[in-house]
């Protein structure tokens, strides 16, 4: 796993291979092969040392929640009583299935957490029934988003 100090070694073959995979995991490596004029082992090859690297974590297929009638995507701001508490919540807000990302920031909230309902409904309970049930949540602050306008990774 690479840390901030050891950054991953990548040449211009290895953006390429990066680049087709981002746009389209499931592009048979033979294919990209042919299209950077490498064998196939090599690519797989290359493939291998950007896992043992930590640049690649990994792949996974992407279940879109709307057609699961998750239609309501929603940022919250949880300000905590102090800060001991952080711990303790994050390990509340993982039993929540509603709960996809939890990050401490900066700022005026302990946490925010990206949260996917049924509806504002679901939202509503999920929030007063779970989320603010939590030991330590002294109150929330909760933003609906409308649409996502940009979904990307970084790129290469």
């Amino acid at each position: 796993m690479t840390t901030p100090t050891s950054l991953a070694k990548i040449d211009g073959i290895d953006k390429k291979i990066l680049r087709f995979l981002m746009e389209d995991a499931r592009k048979p490596v033979l294919e990209i092969a042919r299209s950077i004029g490498i064998s196939g082992a090599a690519i797989h090859q290359r493939l291998r040392k950007l896992e043992a690297s930590g640049l690649l974590s990994g792949s996974k297929f992407i279940v879109n929640p709307k057609s699961l009638g998750y239609t309501t995507m929603a940022y919250i701001g949880i300000y905590l009583d102090k800060a001991m508490s952080n711990p303790m919540a994050v390990k509340q807000l993982e039993k929540i299935p509603e709960v996809l990302e939890c990050h401490y920031t900066t700022g005026n909230w302990s946490i925010l957490i990206k949260v996917l309902c049924r509806d504002n409904e679901h939202l509503m309970q999920v929030l007063n029934k779970e989320i603010q049930a939590i030991e330590g949540v002294s109150r929330t602050e909760t933003f609906i988003s409308l649409a996502q306008q940009i979904d990307r990774q970084i790129s290469i």
